[in-house]
């Protein structure tokens, strides 16, 4: 007890202020991180304990490099540490696994008392982030959806279908094409692109006027998750 007294009598004050602002700095640079993650996210699979791991994350690799220290000793018995340790978390998504080692990144820079590099790298990543986010880079215009419907063989009425396809669809493409009521009339699917989300539905309209042209059914296949 009196070893331990005076070893805490012995610390300097400077040093306790700069471990507390290191940690202090880290979490809050962890929450930024957090926090742009959640602003950015789409999809179906959002996970709180995620956004925790980034906050949280960040306070961990903070106090490791502030136990570390320059000492190769203390990296040494911190890396067979986590080594003992199996992380079982599996990220399926690679967006996920760059903002936990951003959090983790802040974590080493406040860490090793680099706070003008944890600072700024963070600044740096949120707006690269949100900039990202805004302007879809990187996105790529998928089909909206299946279209499906049955068409008698008539030459007029296949030329309406191609018509009314060329003028509201950007892009379509006949997926199969099956003999139906003994070979009088034939079932049709196509993968389309409408011009514009409005036009989704004058597509159905406009096919259903289409004398020979019924049954007509668009299933939407829109994108849960979107990088």
């Amino acid at each position: 007890m009196q070893e331990l007294a005076e070893l805490s009598s012995a610390a300097d004050p400077l040093v306790w202020r700069k471990v507390v602002f290191a940690m202090l700095l880290a979490f809050g640079l962890g929450q930024v991180v957090a926090a742009v993650y959640m602003m950015t996210f789409r999809g179906l699979s959002y996970s709180r304990a995620t956004v925790h791991a980034m906050a949280m994350g960040s306070v961990v690799s903070c106090m490791l490099m502030l136990a570390v220290s320059g000492s190769i000793a203390a990296g040494i018995g911190v890396a067979a540490g986590l080594s003992a340790v199996r992380f079982r978390t599996s990220m399926r998504d690679p967006r996920d696994i760059i903002f936990v080692f951003a959090a983790l990144g802040v974590g080493f820079a406040c860490g090793t008392l680099a706070y003008v590099t944890a600072i700024v790298g963070t600044a740096t990543f949120a707006v690269g982030g949100v900039l990202l986010h805004h302007t879809g880079y990187g996105a790529r215009r998928q089909p909206d959806g299946l279209l499906r419907f049955v068409a008698v063989q008539s030459t007029s009425t296949q030329e309406a279908i191609a018509g009314v396809l060329s003028t509201h669809c950007r892009t379509f493409s006949l997926v199969t094409l099956r003999e139906t009521a003994q070979g009088s009339a034939m079932e049709h699917a196509y993968q389309i692109a409408a011009r514009s989300p409005e036009e989704r539905s004058t597509v159905v309209e406009s096919l259903q006027r289409i004398p020979g042209v019924q049954n007509v059914t668009l299933l939407l296949q829109e994108p849960t998750l979107d990088l």
